[in-house]
């Protein structure tokens, strides 16, 4: 089920400058959540294993299966929103998983992905969005009065675009010491560009749902993307700061406006 990989050489030069305990792994096979028994064969590859657990009165009572489950004791690695590239601090050292998805993808992209995976394992960010918004995931679902499966897409990509107004810093920095990673970043973002720029008209015309358009919106937070309204509130110093907290507010005035 798990390879060790070996990784490019601008992956392993990010590896060594900020995460160099941290184990790099191929899935033979695709996943959203790793189930339990596939989770324990880790085991086999590192040190120990460390299962987080959160709090059952940060979550709603209509909470999505998957994520009570993983609040929960078992062992949960992987969530639906990951991505491509998952890591885990809840083993001992911690672990990049590259999934089997990404075959066929540039080269390039996937070494970005992986980069990026260590640059918030260095920086220390919670490794899910229930870790970023604790009880606060409460205030949220309130706000936004959308389905279970809606608020937690929304959740995640708020999650994403908070930890991407960290990153970005870093890969702007990468032009004369990471060349190739910083080509693979601006080159990603460039393909978002058009979408993000048009999201106003395609929620208007419905062709995008609202969840679809926060997701997208902080995705490319990370690039530096210029964000349309309501988004463009998300890329501030305020929100990097203040966190779950100024996330929720956020929903809340969003989703007042949307009423009136």
């Amino acid at each position: 089920m798990f390879e060790v990989r070996d990784p490019s050489s601008p992956v392993e030069a990010v590896r060594d400058e900020y995460a160099p305990d941290v184990q790099i792994l191929d899935c033979e096979r695709d996943f959203e959540t790793l189930d339990p028994a596939r989770a324990e064969d880790l085991g086999l590859l590192v040190d120990a294993l460390k299962p987080a657990s959160y709090p059952a009165g940060w979550l709603p009572d209509d909470a999505p299966t998957l994520l009570t489950r993983y609040a929960g004791p078992q062992l949960t690695i992987g969530m639906p929103g990951d991505g491509s590239v998952v890591w885990t601090r809840q083993t001992e050292p911690p672990i990049v998983l590259v999934k089997a998805r990404v075959a066929g993808s540039p080269e390039s992209f996937v070494d970005f992905l992986l980069a990026e995976a260590l640059v918030e394992l260095d920086l220390e960010v919670p490794e899910h969005f229930l870790g970023f918004f604790e009880d606060d995931y409460l205030a949220l679902d309130e706000a936004t009065d959308l389905d279970p499966n809606s608020t937690y897409q929304v959740a995640a990509a708020l999650y994403d675009g908070w930890v991407g107004l960290q990153t970005r810093d870093v890969f702007a920095g990468w032009r004369d010491d990471h060349p190739e990673l910083f080509d693979a970043w601006q080159d990603a973002g460039s393909r978002l560009e058009d979408r993000v720029s048009g999201l106003p008209r395609a929620v208007a015309r419905g062709e995008t749902d609202f969840a679809d358009a926060t997701e997208l919106a902080c995705a490319a937070i990370k690039h530096g993307l210029e964000l349309p309204a309501p988004f463009a509130a998300l890329d501030t110093s305020a929100y990097r700061d203040h966190g779950s907290e100024y996330a929720v507010k956020w929903a809340e005035k969003t989703f007042d406006s949307l009423v009136e």
